[in-house]
């Protein structure tokens, strides 16, 4: 593999250790930054053209992206994009940035990315709930993770908030909102039921109190044909008695007290509290 070909495996951006002990000399480094081939961002530095902000950030940092910044590169779920990197820094870290300490597995790949237990863990300890159990539940379902292992690594009382996050979390969701939205549910104390299949209608997302369908729809349901078939589980749940209300993502993740209010409204119809 060439020296830039590693680059690019590596994240596109590298400390000049990391190419020595990847077997590359000196001089190959200053040879291909003589050509142009890479830049050399700092003194042990270099990186390709164009290399990613978040990667450059991680490396010139000294540090690892963990927690939200990470949850991209760890293929994870992620409700809201981080105002400042994350980063894992084994001694001071940027001021710009918002630092964390510990690891528990390292990362298995030269990328300036911190493992996935690590960026789990780092999640549940700095994010709020609802966003770290999007991540979690991400993981969970993925099968990279269960919940029985992170529950293990943090141990004692200075874990307790992150222990309980846990408890938000059951891997049935299919997509953020849908994690969101059963938290938000569970909360209010209705009586929640998760990817229920129906006679006649087929599996939908939410069931609340038995009588009350709620469908989170993505972007495919704008689709014509997804449309159609939205229109006909609609009529059938309706002509079997059941209630629907339906929601995208921006009602899940910026107007949740709307949809709080339009659920109880039709529960209150026929649940007696």
């Amino acid at each position: 593999m060439d020296l830039t070909r590693f680059l690019t495996y590596a994240g596109s951006v590298a400390r000049t250790s990391t190419l020595l002990q990847a077997g590359f000399t000196d001089r190959s480094v200053r040879n291909a930054v003589a050509v142009g081939d890479i830049r050399r961002l700092r003194h042990g530095v270099v990186a390709l053209p164009g290399a990613p902000a978040d990667m450059t950030a991680a490396v010139m940092g000294n540090g690892l992206l963990t927690c939200a910044s990470a949850a991209v590169h760890r293929r994870l779920w992620l409700l809201r994009e981080p105002s400042k990197v994350h980063l894992l820094c084994r001694h001071r870290g940027p001021a710009d940035a918002v630092v964390h300490r510990g690891s528990l597995i390292p990362p298995d790949s030269p990328k300036p990315v911190a493992s996935t237990t690590d960026v789990l863990i780092h999640s549940l300890r700095c994010l709020p709930a609802m966003e770290a159990a999007v991540m979690v539940e991400s993981a969970a379902r993925q099968g990279i993770t269960t919940l029985g292992y992170l529950r293990g690594r943090l141990p004692g009382k200075r874990n307790g908030a992150a222990r309980r996050v846990l408890e938000l979390v059951d891997g049935t969701a299919d997509s953020p909102i849908e994690v969101v939205a059963r938290i938000l549910f569970r909360a209010a104390g209705i009586f929640t039921e998760t990817q229920v299949e129906l006679p006649g209608i087929g599996i939908v997302d939410f069931l609340l109190e038995g009588f009350l369908i709620v469908e989170l729809d993505g972007a495919t349901h704008l689709e014509p044909r997804q449309v159609k078939k939205d229109r006909a589980r609609n009529n059938a749940s309706t002509l079997t008695g059941y209630a629907v209300l339906r929601y995208g993502y921006a009602d899940v993740v910026h107007h949740p007290e709307r949809i709080m209010a339009e659920v109880w409204q039709v529960l209150r119809g026929r649940v007696i509290r």
